[in-house]
């Protein structure tokens, strides 16, 4: 089944068309913030090394913190890149937007929609109102029943609260920059390859890429590119390692969680074919690889210790990695935090992906597709959006969005 899999996916990338995509680098903007000097600096370096034209440049000016609310985003981000794209020609040559260190990271406020939590005030009052009547009554059976209404009822605020979610990073809004939208819960991603439940309300004329170089300081930001930029020319050589947390489950039905873990195993058989790799490590253990062995990690995917980075490899340059848990990309600059995405780029993963917050586990790329795209010759953020399955929500790419580590055959 696994093999049987891989190749499907393969086949997905061999007949994933280049018209329209291919992305070259006369196709990227890049945005920078004014307030933020080093912002600048790292722009025209990345610029320069990738021969992006200096007209493709994007400037805002907002506070440069990690975090905005809901107006400062549309305001001070949106509506200056709105601008530009509009002057330049939204449907013209500019496919992909470049988010570059000091440009905010997340969009906070409001957390809830003024419906949502009108309604979802209205059944917290109707649990209380249920609980007081509660108190009345004597009659066991009774009260079991109430118990499981004050169940549904609590489903339901989940559900509406779920939906009702205004917050996300600034870069999955980017990709909807110049068309208006819902904004409460993630949208369906058309470029998405994978199998899609809902309907997508935008056509990929619409949507822009976006990818983000990024990270704890202005220098470790540049030798990030200058590592993508080393691979791509020398190659991304060392060892892949996926880790599971449970055996392969084949054909079995499994919930979500399982369906994931069943990627990684189908990631690995996916690297395995492609003879990209020197080796492949699939662990299936609940505990993570941990340290005390030496690993040289070209590529990575693995779950779940959530804020809790685990020091278990030597990142090869140009390495390439995610970490599927809550929250791993809600900061990349505070000294205190553990989070996967801030850590993976300070010990040496040159290009990485997380969430600003809770996204649920179906927001992730399916790793099993993200790498079939990556080592089957595609770039950064083509495999990134043709393995995305939602927009205007909480992931964000870090990394050159035209890297390409497995050039194809």
């Amino acid at each position: 089944m696994t093999a049987f899999r891989s190749f499907i996916l393969f086949i997905a990338v061999l007949f994933t068309p280049c018209s329209g995509f291919c992305l070259s680098a006369d196709q990227i903007a890049v945005i920078v913030n004014r307030q933020e000097p080093q912002s600048l600096k790292l722009a025209k370096f990345y610029m320069e090394q990738r021969h992006i034209p200096a007209t493709h440049l994007i400037t805002i000016d907002t506070d440069p913190k990690e975090e905005c609310s809901r107006s400062e985003y549309d305001r001070f981000i949106a509506t200056p890149v709105r601008q530009f794209l509009k002057k330049n020609g939204v449907n013209g040559s500019i496919r992909c937007l470049v988010t570059i260190y000091g440009v905010p990271l997340k969009i906070t406020t409001p957390a809830i929609s003024d419906q949502g939590s009108e309604t979802i005030g209205q059944l917290t009052k109707k649990i209380e109102d249920i609980t007081f009547s509660m108190k009345q009554i004597e009659d066991t059976s009774l009260i079991e029943g109430l118990n499981e209404k004050i169940k549904e009822i609590k489903q339901q605020i989940s559900y509406f609260t779920k939906v009702n979610d205004m917050r996300s990073s600034v870069d999955s809004e980017l990709t909807l920059v110049t068309v208006p939208h819902p904004l409460p819960h993630w949208l369906p991603n058309p470029y998405f390859r994978g199998h899609q439940n809902e309907i997508a309300l935008f056509d990929q004329k619409d949507i822009f890429m976006v990818s983000r170089l990024d990270g704890s300081g202005p220098d470790l930001v540049r030798a990030r590119i200058s590592d993508m930029l080393a691979a791509e020319k020398e190659g991304l050589h060392g060892d892949a390692f996926f880790d599971a947390r449970w055996p392969d489950p084949g054909l079995k039905r499994v919930d979500n969680y399982g369906w994931y873990d069943r990627s990684i195993h189908q990631a690995a058989e996916v690297v395995r074919q492609s003879r990209k790799m020197r080796q492949v490590v699939i662990d299936n253990q609940t505990s993570l690889f941990q340290p005390g062995v030496i690993r040289n990690a070209a590529l990575y995917c693995g779950w779940y210790s959530r804020a809790q980075y685990v020091d278990a490899f030597n990142w090869q340059r140009g390495a390439v990695g995610y970490h599927i848990a809550s929250s791993e990309c809600v900061t990349l600059k505070n000294k205190e935090s553990n989070v996967w995405c801030k850590k993976m780029l300070e010990k040496g993963v040159a290009a990485t992906l997380g969430p600003v917050g809770e996204p649920y586990v179906d927001a992730f790329p399916p790793p099993d597709l993200f790498f079939a795209f990556l080592t089957g010759g595609k770039n950064l953020v083509e495999s990134y959006f043709f393995s995305l399955p939602h927009l205007s929500w909480k992931m964000v790419l870090i990394g050159d969005p035209l890297y390409t580590p497995f050039h194809a055959r």
